[in-house]
């Protein structure tokens, strides 16, 4: 059922969807290399393969997770996004403030 919602929210939000839906998976993976790397002493490049093989595996078992947080999390995103947008586009930066003072002298 979520991957359902995952291509609706793709089709919607688009580039917003694949960015916070690949945001949260850096995170979770480099969230898990540093739980295992703190637990594991590594000696040797296999030791360092194995570290990414096993982060990669547990980032996998939460994908379902991440799926949902991605279907949670977009919508809130873009919106933000959306607000920031506008209020830099209404409000004059104070450069331009400046400029129209000077020009009203």
């Amino acid at each position: 059922m979520t991957r359902e919602k995952l291509k609706a929210l793709l089709e919607v939000y688009g580039r917003v969807a694949i960015a916070v839906y690949f945001g949260i998976f850096v995170l979770t993976l480099a969230g898990f290399a540093l739980a295992i790397s703190f637990g594991i002493e590594l000696e040797s490049a296999k030791g360092g393969a194995g570290l990414l093989m096993a982060s990669w595996l547990a980032t996998k078992l939460t994908q379902p997770l991440r799926i949902a947080g991605t279907v949670a999390l977009t919508p809130i995103v873009a919106g933000a996004m959306k607000r920031r947008r506008a209020r830099s586009s209404v409000s004059p930066s104070k450069s331009d403030q400046s400029q129209s003072k000077d020009v009203s002298r």
